[in-house]
């Protein structure tokens, strides 16, 4: 497996620009490191340790406590799976779907109204539209979200 079969080329981008919705719950400092074919970023913070954000989610976590404590977590389990999109970005490819240097596999339904982590459920996105639109998404539902008691 070569990694970069599952990450978006960094060559043009403004990450800062494209991912300024995103904050929160991306802190206000963070440089972009890896960024998946889903368009979920992993950045890395000051104290140098590693966060991805799921667009489809809304959340950004922890996901190692360093990029070579990612390397090494990337190889145990399903994390390069789960990280990556590996089964799910093959799937896309597989059915056709390819992507410009400006795209991810964006979401028909958000995962936050019911939409699926599928390739009928997934279309190659701008990265302007996928992120904003992802946020703006997000963001709505936690208007209306009420916690529980």
């Amino acid at each position: 497996m070569n990694v970069n079969d599952y990450l978006i080329s960094h060559t043009g981008k403004d990450w800062a620009r494209l991912l300024r919705d995103w904050v929160p719950p991306l802190p206000p400092r963070y440089q972009v490191w890896l960024v998946n074919r889903l368009g979920e970023p992993f950045v890395v913070l000051d104290d140098q340790s590693v966060q991805i954000l799921d667009v489809g989610s809304g959340s950004c976590v922890e996901v190692a406590r360093s990029r070579e404590h990612f390397a090494q977590l990337l190889d145990a389990g399903g994390n390069a799976d789960r990280w990556l999109r590996i089964r799910l970005v093959d799937e896309c490819r597989r059915s056709g779907m390819g992507l410009n240097p400006f795209e991810c596999y964006g979401f028909k339904m958000p995962p936050t109204l019911g939409g699926k982590y599928e390739v009928s459920n997934l279309r190659p996105t701008h990265l302007a539209i996928h992120f904003s639109y992802q946020a703006y998404i997000c963001k709505q539902t936690d208007i209306y979200w009420i916690p529980p008691e």
